[in-house]
């Protein structure tokens, strides 16, 4: 009985695998905010929902990573949907804590940024699939506020 199982997923696997999928890309990662406690960045992830119906997102998992360092991780629990036949951009909040950033004092340097790897998981809910997860990652520089922005723009 386990033998006939396995040939049934494996079957089922191999038809779903050519059934489209969305498909999603980060535009951008850029300074949003700074707080009592963190800087906020927010990166925008255009998703492609090649469905007629709308899909929901389960939610969104996130880790920014600099200097071969974790530095920041999040959980967005149920973020929206996707719309059908159509492109939605999802905002992703990126919380930063001051304490991480002072110890990559190094990798700032003179030119008050820091190099980032970004990797997302979308996890969304596919009809007969179940839950399914875009894997993405985004490398860039993100430069850190300036006094006069952390005044301006404080929440």
């Amino acid at each position: 009985m386990a033998q006939l199982l396995d040939k049934a997923k494996n079957f089922a696997a191999e038809k779903m695998s050519d059934v489209a999928k969305p498909e999603a890309h980060v535009t951008d990662v850029d300074f949003k905010r700074v707080s009592k406690d963190h800087i906020e960045y927010l990166a925008k992830v255009s998703v492609q929902n090649p469905y007629s119906a709308s899909i929901p997102i389960c939610e969104i998992k996130y880790s920014f990573k600099s200097a071969s360092r974790e530095i920041a991780t999040g959980r967005i629990p149920d973020p929206g949907s996707l719309k059908g036949k159509d492109t939605t951009m999802v905002d992703v909040p990126v919380k930063v804590p001051y304490n991480v950033l002072m110890s990559l004092a190094k990798d700032i340097g003179a030119d008050w940024d820091i190099d980032y790897q970004l990797d997302i998981g979308l996890v969304i809910d596919l009809p007969v699939i179940g839950n399914f997860t875009i894997p993405l990652s985004h490398n860039g520089e993100v430069k850190l506020p300036s006094l006069s922005s952390m005044f301006t723009k404080e929440n």
